[in-house]
């Protein structure tokens, strides 16, 4: 995680000195569930399990808990190595999707419904979801979907989601970041592009406008061979961190970043996070449907 701290600028003024860590800002994950890895097991604050209805946590996947370390991992079986964005923050786990990554439209909302009904609860600030689906206009089960992530967001919450992996092609934003609400994050290599061929990590990344005309993503991270926790570890097996690529593994690092943001202006609207989001990118001089407005800068968001 080093290389992922250091292009989006993680260290700062107040990352280096300690005085932000994402501590007392909670965030809501929808994904395949969080295992008890040694680096989130202190983090976990509220399970809940919409597809086999299980008390206690787990993740029979392996992306949750992925998504999960690369926002809240501490990095104690790292010596703090490979730690998350926001590594004091805490995590509220929705299990939506099964074994094999997938998933109902219903569990999903039934996740979502469970975030709203307990968000005070909990103190949720922010909801991460690095799931989607392609979109099929006229679809009416997709098009409520959409409209109870929106139901996050005018709640007040900050909604984060993935610009998916079906680029490079224009309309290939996946469901629900289709959404002009929400936080739309797309997968870059972390570097400047301009005079340059786009490499392989842009390739995949969900590009807009959406069919609606609506440009996305908002923004890009670096989501390409992101090291973060295994779920197998360390019951089964003795590697405590793997490697994963995707839009999936670039939203949590924006969560992160603004769970940081939340603790240090704790009375910030959703609104507000997305227009200091959108003014503090750095441009990768590529298009607006493949960068929307630039790679997330952690210093320039925080100062």
């Amino acid at each position: 995680m080093y290389s992922l701290k250091r292009n989006v600028h993680y260290w700062c003024q107040d990352t280096i000195s300690g005085n932000l860590t994402g501590k007392g800002i909670n965030i809501a994950i929808l994904d395949t569930g969080i295992a008890p890895h040694p680096d989130l097991k202190d983090h976990m604050i509220a399970w809940k399990d919409m597809v086999h209805n299980r008390e206690k946590p787990y993740d029979d996947n392996g992306h949750g808990t992925h998504v999960s370390g690369i926002l809240s991992g501490d990095g104690r079986s790292s010596r703090k190595t490979i730690s998350g964005i926001a590594p004091e923050s805490g995590i509220m786990a929705v299990k939506v999707l099964n074994s094999k990554g997938d998933g109902r439209i219903a569990h999903v909302i039934g996740g979502i419904q469970y975030i709203l009904r307990e968000r005070n609860r909990y103190r949720i600030r922010i909801v991460n979801i690095s799931i989607g689906t392609a979109p099929h206009p006229g679809n009416a089960d997709e098009a409520e979907l959409v409209s109870w992530v929106e139901r996050l967001w005018d709640a007040g919450l900050v909604v984060v989601t993935a610009a998916g992996n079906l680029g490079p092609d224009t309309c290939s934003i996946t469901l629900p970041g289709i959404s002009r609400k929400v936080i739309t994050v797309g997968s870059c290599l972390g570097q400047s592009f301009s005079n340059e061929v786009p490499q392989q990590a842009l390739l995949y990344s969900g590009c807009g406008p959406t069919e609606e005309c609506v440009k996305k993503p908002d923004i890009t991270a670096p989501g390409n061979g992101i090291y973060s926790c295994n779920y197998r570890y360390p019951v089964y097996s003795r590697m405590p961190y793997l490697k994963k690529s995707g839009t999936s593994m670039a939203t949590p690092v924006v969560s992160g970043s603004v769970a940081l943001l939340l603790e240090k202006y704790p009375d910030m609207k959703n609104t507000e996070v997305k227009l200091r989001l959108w003014d503090s990118c750095d441009d990768l001089g590529l298009p607006e449907n493949r960068q929307g407005h630039g790679q997330i800068n952690i210093t320039k968001l925080l100062t």
